[in-house]
């Protein structure tokens, strides 16, 4: 893989490359090299802590929405705009993540990001305002913004030559987290006896936890702001070269791949319970049945980066996880009562064009410094792109009474995406094309 023989993989840890030579070790002392390993498994554990924590702010607040809308007196247009709030913070906070990164360095800024998440989580559960509960769950989503463009540049910085193996863990913890909100959110309020607020309030114990591992790697690591801690971690060509990114037709096919299969995910998970039950299906195995498409995307984000990475481009995957959804959608559309559980998982597999999405971000560009670049300009703008796709949805379904068209809509939008995700997925570095 090219990030292995880059300048930036030099970087085992926060400490310049000529730090060892300096080193003495005394009897009983810890070997550097120890340390250093200590070191990357904390920030693996922090890595996984976080990514569990990225979608709960979402998955568990749409299973208590109608209870959360009640207790608040919350407008149907308020509950419009918390659908629209997720990919618009990630879409505008996204832009910030590069300039913060530079002044503060990633894994202090991602540590920030916990903080707002465990923050905005909490204090929203005892809000009696439907503007603060609103505002609070901004913030949350900021947090997730920041983290979700800043995670894939740690892994890049610090793994240099674990990338695919580190997004798998990132992916399949994201998945990990999404599958178990989904599933859980529901028992655990009526175990506490249905109070939605410790229902919600809940996942913000969780990001605390994520916190407190964060705060571990900032103070075992004493990362520090400035060119020099960012020349040691990239090389002095990666620390602050701003690339001419929109000048690379790679970023915009990433970008537009990103925002399609960001389009189809969040459509199916808002809309897929919906789905079943018009279809016949009980509202409990609708629930199932979600959970199922969560639970397939687990050990295949996991085990596609590693896969992916082994490539030198990644069409393949590309194909197979379009058509995947092409199929699961269509069966949808004309049999979701008939072996539902088959469309599940289809659909469950098209959506880990996300991990290979991730993958593809981390392969694209040669250094941290790139990465950086890479994941604020196609998160950015993918997910601005994906804002439309669950409100078109929802008003195709309501003019018509009937899911054909949304659904087909669906099955219909996997052809751009496998066709900008075949340009995407070749074997190109932006700091190449952005230069021309």
């Amino acid at each position: 893989m090219s990030t292995a023989a880059d300048p930036a993989a030099t970087e085992t840890g926060s400490r310049p490359p000529a730090a060892p030579s300096t080193e003495k070790t005394t009897p009983g002392a810890v070997a550097p090299a120890a340390v250093r390993n200590g070191a990357a498994v904390l920030l693996a554990v922090a890595v996984a802590a976080a990514a569990v924590n990225l979608r709960p702010v979402v998955t568990s607040l749409g299973a208590l929405l109608d209870p959360v809308r009640d207790g608040l007196g919350m407008s149907a247009t308020t509950a419009g705009l918390l659908a629209a709030v997720p990919p618009l913070c990630f879409a505008l906070l996204g832009v910030c993540a590069p300039g913060l990164a530079r002044r503060m360095g990633p894994i202090a800024v991602v540590t920030a990001a916990m903080a707002a998440i465990a923050a905005g989580v909490l204090a929203r559960s005892f809000t009696g305002s439907a503007v603060v509960f609103l505002l609070l769950t901004a913030l949350a989503l900021a947090g997730v913004a920041l983290a979700n463009v800043l995670i894939p540049v740690v892994i890049k910085r610090y793994f240099p030559d674990r990338v695919a193996p580190m997004i798998g863990l990132y992916s399949m913890s994201l998945s990990v987290g999404t599958s178990l909100a989904a599933a859980t959110t529901v028992p655990l309020t009526n175990a506490m006896g249905g109070d939605w607020r410790l229902g919600l309030g809940v996942w913000g114990l969780l990001a605390l936890v994520a916190l407190l591992v964060w705060l571990g790697v900032l103070f075992a690591r004493r990362e520090k702001s400035g060119p020099a801690t960012a020349t040691a971690a990239a090389g002095p060509a990666a620390a602050h070269v701003k690339l001419p990114i929109l000048r690379s037709r790679t970023a915009w096919a990433l970008a537009a791949f990103f925002g399609l299969q960001s389009t189809s995910a969040y459509s199916a998970m808002g809309w897929l319970p919906k789905i079943y039950h018009d279809a016949g299906v009980s509202e409990s195995a609708s629930g199932v049945l979600l959970a199922l498409v969560m639970a397939v995307s687990v050990p295949v984000s996991f085990l596609l980066p590693n896969l992916a990475a082994r490539r030198g481009d990644q069409r393949l995957y590309v194909v197979v996880l379009g058509l995947a959804g092409i199929a699961g959608f269509l069966g949808l559309m004309f049999a979701a009562g008939t072996v539902p559980w088959l469309w599940a998982v289809l659909v469950g597999l098209s959506m880990c064009a996300f991990p290979l999405a991730l993958t593809m971000l981390g392969l694209r560009a040669r250094t941290p410094g790139g990465v950086t670049q890479l994941s604020a300009f196609a998160q950015s703008l993918g997910y601005l792109i994906s804002i439309p796709g669950p409100i078109l949805m929802g008003a195709l379904y309501q003019s018509t009474g009937r899911w054909y068209l949304p659904l087909g809509l669906l099955a219909l939008l996997l052809v751009p995406q496998m066709l900008v995700g075949l340009r995407a997925a070749r074997a190109r570095h932006i700091e190449d094309e952005a230069v021309r």
